[in-house]
């Protein structure tokens, strides 16, 4: 293999890793974006229950229409904002999936590239030994008649 095709492929190598040194560091904050909000809709939801828990045991006892009304209210907003951090979440674990498969590719292609820079090696290698036995039997070849001739 020439010194400019090994040149070529090292620099593609280089650079293919780079990338995917890239999309290593894209999942990994997209990992921890999806994790806090999951970590933030379960706090919501988890406040939304402790509330209606509280709801139910003042009402119980006894309330007014207004006050009625303001849970009423408060409550729907609640809903919205557990609705609402639910597709955040759902975004953020969609993100996450597009930047494994990312990572993915990009390994595989740091894969290709060294198993035909390998490949090329390979080649390489086998073509001088060929050209190398090639000598030597030349030489052997050579010697042979020079001792015929002589003989």
């Amino acid at each position: 293999m020439s010194e400019a095709a090994t040149d070529t492929l090292s620099l593609l190598l280089e650079r293919a890793e780079r990338e995917r040194d890239a999309a290593a560091r894209v999942l990994h904050t997209a990992g921890q974006q999806a994790e806090a909000a999951h970590a933030q809709h379960g706090e919501l939801s988890g406040y939304r229950q402790d509330y209606q828990q509280r709801w139910t045991q003042s009402f119980a006892r006894g309330t007014t229409m207004s006050i009625v009304g303001c849970y009423q209210s408060f409550g729907q907003r609640l809903d919205q904002a557990v609705t609402t951090q639910g597709h955040v979440a759902s975004h953020a674990e969609q993100r996450q999936v597009r930047a494994r498969e990312a990572l993915q590719q990009a390994e595989l292609r740091v894969a290709a590239l060294r198993q035909l820079i390998a490949r090329r090696q390979a080649d390489a290698a086998k073509a001088a030994q060929r050209r190398e036995q090639r000598a030597t039997d030349e030489f052997a070849a050579r010697a042979h008649l020079r001792r015929t001739a002589h003989a």
